[in-house]
């Protein structure tokens, strides 16, 4: 591992040099699922974007939510892969807060944005008479906006109040400069305020968009149960099958990283599931929406008719 002598002016990721005996396996593997990732992600993309049936604010989220997994991936996997590559771990003091700014803001992003499409789905299920008033360009639009503002404010937040602070550690037990990480390598000392502060906007910012998809979820639920046949309830309710998936997937590894007791935390455990957040839930993403709407199925099989045409 390569160390820079003034190690004042910036970090060492560890990354994965504790595990020397896999380095070329998970070079492999994070390198492979990184592709995949960033191929089926910009498919999806370019398909909705393409085909004019998928023109509705349902699918254009889809697209929108599949560019920011493209970003999120990207903030933090090639610099893994260099770092396992050249061996070299070493990253700025401002190099490492603008990763942070940028993975705060937009894995925020997806949070928010998963909540927007339960928003979606509910006007579509509850309300399908009023669905494109209530779910109108300009509401998108209006919507997308309005959260990254939000998660831009709340991620500057975040690294202007830990880049200000004293530093006792300038090792990062991680693969990217992540929040937990970095808060435990300072000597500052929050005042009891301050604690309370963060707390409580870290916890609207996070579990506002989790209310909010419950509510969703509960309306639609109640809608569903009026309905007269099971078949009318079991296809209603299958249009939400694969935003359900990813919200599953998604707030599972969130609660684990982000909220887990700090008497459990294990750096190769975090490492670990970190790696599922970056990498394999954006890279499963297409392929969930893909096998589980037909929509799409049909689109990608007109998609190859007119290619082979």
């Amino acid at each position: 591992m390569e160390v820079k002598n003034e190690t004042h002016h910036g970090f060492i990721l560890v990354g994965f040099s504790d595990m020397p005996d896999i380095r070329i396996a998970l070079l492999s593997i994070i390198m492979t699922a990184y592709i995949i990732c960033i191929v089926g992600n910009f498919s999806i993309s370019m398909l909705i974007i393409s085909q004019p049936q998928l023109h509705t604010p349902m699918y254009a989220l889809m697209g929108i939510l599949a560019f920011v997994d493209i970003c999120l991936t990207s903030i933090t996997i090639p610099r893994a892969l260099y770092g396992l590559i050249s061996g070299d771990t070493y990253i700025s003091f401002h190099g490492c807060f603008l990763q942070l700014f940028f993975f705060l803001a937009v894995g925020n992003m997806d949070s928010f944005l998963l909540a927007i499409m339960a928003f979606d789905r509910y006007s579509a299920i509850c309300h399908p008479l009023r669905y494109l008033s209530i779910m109108s360009r300009k509401t998108c639009i209006c919507l997308v906006a309005s959260s990254w503002v939000i998660v831009s404010l709340h991620s500057a937040l975040y690294t202007v109040v830990n880049s200000s602070h004293a530093f006792c550690k300038w090792v990062i037990p991680h693969y990217f400069c992540d929040l937990p990480v970095i808060m435990l390598l300072s000597c500052s000392v929050p005042s009891n305020l301050e604690q309370i502060g963060v707390f409580i906007e870290y916890s609207i910012i996070i579990l506002g968009p989790v209310f909010f998809i419950l509510v969703s979820y509960i309306l639609i639920i109640r809608a569903v149960l009026k309905l007269q046949t099971s078949k009318g309830r079991w296809k209603t309710f299958n249009t939400c099958s694969s935003h359900l998936t990813i919200v599953t997937i998604y707030y599972s590894t969130i609660l684990f990283i982000y909220f887990r007791p700090s008497s459990i935390y294990s750096p190769a455990n975090d490492r670990a599931i970190s790696i599922v957040f970056c990498l394999f839930i954006p890279m499963l993403n297409p392929f969930i929406y893909s096998l589980r709407n037909k929509e799409v199925k049909s689109a990608v099989k007109k998609v190859f008719q007119q290619a082979s045409s």
